[in-house]
């Protein structure tokens, strides 16, 4: 059996942990690789799928240059809450955001932490 991956789109933990829950409920159980995603989400997701959501409007609503969804998401994953957080987490991918942007990310992350 071949699969084909029809579209790719990022996502942060708080859907992948509804996600597996609806898989959990639908299934009755969840394999061992399923479990063991759904402890990790468990125990490092600080925020809700709801706060999670609004702090994804908001960060899009600054409109940064070269700011896509990729590290939006991973932005709303680790929280940073400081310029030089900002700066570490975006370091992973090949993205160039100004100090005033990654202070500005900062500032509305910390109104969520």
């Amino acid at each position: 059996m071949k699969h084909e991956v029809l579209e790719s789109t990022p996502v942060n933990l708080y859907e992948v942990k509804e996600e597996l829950e609806k898989i959990k409920k639908r299934d009755k159980e969840l394999n061992f690789r399923a479990q063991k995603a759904l402890e990790y989400v468990n125990q490092v997701a600080k925020l809700g799928k709801e706060k999670a959501d609004e702090l994804n409007k908001k960060i899009e609503g600054l409109k940064i240059p070269r700011l896509r969804e990729p590290q939006i998401q991973k932005i709303i994953d680790i929280l940073p809450n400081t310029e030089e957080e900002v700066k570490v987490v975006l370091q992973g991918f090949n993205v160039t955001i100004t100090k005033e942007n990654c202070k500005k990310i900062g500032d509305i992350v910390k109104g969520f932490v």
